[in-house]
């Protein structure tokens, strides 16, 4: 039994970008539905990055109050909106994404939101510092070097499992930030107000060294190759694609 159970809690590693984001956004709500219909803890580490750029809303944002909708037009930067909370972000290359499906089960302080940012981005934090100096939780959610923000991260939690998701800057376009989002109502005092180009940083590390230290932190080494592809298909159509969800606020 003891064998089972250890090869059940085997963390899952994904590295897969979808043709578009709507597909990509779908599959991170796909993987959180597949752990809650498992009849055990189920745990996954996806990465991806977007192939263009674009803006990703939270699910309580108002669209106009966070995302300059004239100007992403005019650049055709789509805009649509994921399953957890938080302020729109600007993703795109340069922007490594990465997703987290944690057991409830197997980490019960994580049922406490604050718990979940101080558990998860520590851990990434931890990691992240063998390479990064002054790595520094801020504010909520975010994790900065110094002043600057270089990681922006929200949840959604359901009975038996949560969806922990976030950006990491890491060679961005950090001007595109400005010019595709408004300044947001509801800042952390360290912002001081800055616009984003003055708020926000890169992270002094190329992508594959990303992928390797969250991969090592997370102790994901399990190939994830059956990844739930008919329920990815019909979240992004139903979902992800219509505007009834991307522009309902």
């Amino acid at each position: 039994m003891t064998a089972i159970i250890e090869e059940n809690e085997r963390m899952r590693y994904l590295d897969l970008t979808l043709p578009s984001l709507a597909e990509n956004l779908a599959l991170d709500e796909a993987l959180l539905e597949e752990a809650e219909a498992a009849c055990q803890p189920l745990e996954t580490l996806r990465l991806w990055e977007a192939s263009q750029h674009a803006v990703v809303i939270g699910r309580s944002s108002h669209l106009a109050a966070e995302v300059r909708g004239e100007v992403c037009r005019d650049l055709h930067v789509p805009v649509l909106r994921r399953i957890s909370g938080g302020a729109a972000v600007v993703v795109g290359p340069g922007c490594l994404m990465y997703a987290l499906v944690l057991s409830l089960q197997l980490r019960p302080k994580l049922r406490f939101i604050d718990q979940a940012h101080a558990q998860v981005l520590g851990t990434i934090a931890a990691a992240l510092r063998s390479s990064v100096s002054g790595l520094t939780l801020r504010g909520i959610c975010d994790l900065t070097i110094g002043e600057k923000k270089v990681s922006g991260n929200s949840v959604r939690c359901k009975r038996e499992h949560l969806l922990y998701h976030g950006t990491l800057l890491y060679d961005f376009p950090l001007a595109m930030i400005g010019r595709c989002l408004a300044m947001p109502l509801r800042q952390p005092d360290y912002r001081q107000a800055r616009p984003h180009d003055a708020f926000v940083a890169n992270l002094p590390l190329a992508a594959v060294g990303l992928r390797s230290l969250l991969q090592t932190a997370w102790a994901a080494f399990e190939p994830c190759s059956d990844w739930p592809q008919t329920a990815t298909r019909r979240l992004a159509a139903e979902k992800y694609s219509r505007p009834e969800w991307n522009e309902q606020l």
